[in-house]
């Protein structure tokens, strides 16, 4: 199964977007490098959310990421997954940053595959506060292989 597929089959919408204020996928060579996308989950990790809710809560936004890259590239299927960032809107005691990030990756691994294509640099960081009040947002660096 293409990733393509695989992505419709864990949920993720290929719907067109409206242009907004920044874009969320940009080209640049055989780089395509998105802007933070932010989930509709909000709180705080370690105070209002379990780890769990975290995780889904970056899952979901690799959701929209893939959306934005499907958008700007039209196709998932040559694709390679290099770098991903995640942040987790973090009480100060919350030390679990890389386990709700895993929701990400996760979801990544199961499209692009963990043994190739998906298997990727990352860093999961803790912020004091997120844009909207979101509990996580991630940006990605994938590479269109052959381009």
């Amino acid at each position: 199964m293409q990733p393509n597929d695989k992505a419709r089959e864990l949920g993720v919408c290929f719907e067109p977007q409206a242009p907004g204020y920044l874009n969320m996928c940009v080209r640049s060579g055989n780089l395509l490098i998105t802007s933070g996308h932010v989930s509709d989950i909000k709180g705080v990790l370690g105070k209002d959310l379990t780890v769990e809710q975290g995780y889904e809560a970056a899952a979901e936004c690799v959701r929209k990421i893939l959306r934005s890259v499907f958008n700007t590239h039209g196709t998932l299927n040559d694709l390679k997954v290099l770098k991903v960032l995640g942040c987790v809107y973090s009480a100060p005691e919350f030390v679990e940053q890389h386990l709700v990030i895993n929701g990400c990756s996760d979801l990544l691994h199961k499209v692009f595959g963990k043994e190739g294509d998906g298997f990727h640099a990352r860093s999961a960081l803790g912020f004091a506060a997120l844009p909207t009040g979101a509990a996580v947002e991630v940006e990605a660096i994938f590479e269109i292989k052959g381009g």
